[in-house]
C-alpha cells in the first residue's frame, strides 16, 4: 500500500473520528433534549441515547483499530499475530452495532412507528451483522497470510543452512 493511499485513509479515519466526538459531544445531547419535547417515555429514550452513544463508541472502536492496522502496514508488521488483536476487536464492535441497531428495532416496535420502518431497522442490523461476516472471512484470509509468511521464512532460513 502506497504512503499516499494511507496518508488519505489516515485523513479519512481522523475525518470520522472527529466528527463522531461532536455527534458525541454535540448533537445527543440534543437529540435527548428533542426526545423529551417529543414526549418520549423515560426508559426508551434512555436505552436509545445509549444504544446511539455506543454505536459511536464502536465507530471510534474500529476507526482507532484501522489506524493501527495502517500503521503495521507502513512498517511491513501486518502479516503477524500482533494484527489479529485488532482484526478481531474491529469484528466484535461491528457484531455489538448490530446488535444495537437490532435493539433499536425492538425499541421502536411496541410504538406508534410503522411496522415497514421496524423491518427496515432490522434490515439494517442484518447488513451491519453481514459486515462482520466479512470482517471475519478477512480474518481468515490473515491467518493464511501469515501461516505462508512463516512458512517462508522457515524455507528461507533452510536456504540458508544449505548455502
Amino acid at each position: 500500500m502506497g504512503k499516499l493511499t494511507i496518508l488519505a485513509l489516515r485523513i479519512v479515519i481522523a475525518m470520522v473520528l472527529a466528527g463522531s466526538l461532536f455527534v458525541q459531544v454535540r448533537m445527543v445531547p440534543l437529540l435527548s433534549v428533542d426526545l423529551v419535547e417529543a414526549g418520549a417515555p423515560d426508559g426508551p429514550r434512555v436505552a436509545l441515547l445509549a444504544i446511539v452513544v455506543l454505536g459511536i463508541l464502536c465507530v471510534q472502536v474500529v476507526a482507532v483499530c484501522v489506524w493501527c492496522l495502517l500503521t503495521m502496514v507502513r512498517r511491513g508488521t501486518v502479516f503477524s499475530h500482533r494484527a489479529f488483536r485488532f482484526v478481531d476487536i474491529i469484528f466484535g464492535a461491528i457484531a455489538f452495532a448490530a446488535v444495537l441497531m437490532f435493539g433499536i428495532a425492538v425499541i421502536l416496535a411496541p410504538g406508534e412507528i410503522a411496522p415497514g420502518v421496524v423491518l427496515l431497522i432490522c434490515g439494517a442490523a442484518l447488513m451491519i451483522g453481514g459486515a462482520a461476516l466479512i470482517v471475519l472471512v478477512m480474518r481468515a484470509l490473515l491467518a493464511q497470510a501469515v501461516a505462508r509468511d512463516v512458512e517462508a521464512a522457515d524455507l528461507r532460513a533452510e536456504l540458508d543452512e544449505v548455502i
